[in-house]
């Protein structure tokens, strides 16, 4: 959910630690959660290594947070493809992307990884991509995971479908690169 960032909002600390944004401002306004407000505003923010303290201190897990890396599953065989996603993005734009071939990988790499985001490329053979979404809403801890198709091969129909299946987005290849971050950015909430 998160990206790499030095300091953060009310929300993404609420989204972080599972609360709702009213829980962290009483952690803040108490002391609790080490800060500073916005000059001229009443706004909070708080620096990520206070946050991982915090956390820390109260047992607060910290599930993917891992210094505020947003984890990405890309499902893609096309080599090609994949490095152009790696490159994009990159643990510098605060993603850790990790790369399968098979539906037999994916899994295995989702269940380890617990990403915020898996990218799919739903012409894949051995996808279904109905049936991904039906087996990753129903795994208690992966059914918040967002899902992205991307294909060579998909008319605008069919991507409406795999939205209306449970998909959050689709992508045409080849896609515009920014439209693409923007959307994974939005998706996971940074």
């Amino acid at each position: 959910m998160q990206r790499s960032k030095d300091v953060l909002t009310t929300g993404q600390v609420a989204k972080i630690c599972k609360v709702a944004p009213r829980t962290v401002s009483k952690w803040f306004d108490s002391g609790q959660l080490r800060g500073y407000r916005i000059p001229g505003s009443k706004d909070r923010r708080i620096p990520l290594n206070h946050l991982v303290s915090f956390m820390r201190e109260h047992g607060i897990p910290l599930n993917g947070l891992e210094a505020g890396v947003v984890k990405i599953v890309v499902i893609d065989s096309d080599q090609a493809s994949c490095n152009l996603l790696r490159e994009t993005l990159s643990p510098s734009a605060g993603f850790d992307v990790t790369t399968v071939g098979t539906a037999f990988e994916a899994g295995i790499a989702i269940e380890s990884h617990r990403p915020v985001a898996v990218i799919v490329d739903v012409s894949l053979p051995d996808i279904k991509a109905e049936q991904l979404v039906l087996d990753l809403r129903s795994i208690a801890g992966l059914e918040e995971i967002r899902l992205v198709a991307i294909s060579g091969a998909m008319t605008e129909g069919q991507g409406q479908e795999l939205l209306q299946s449970g998909f959050d987005a689709f992508f045409q290849k080849p896609f515009d690169v920014n439209d693409f971050v923007r959307k994974i950015n939005e998706l996971a909430g940074v």
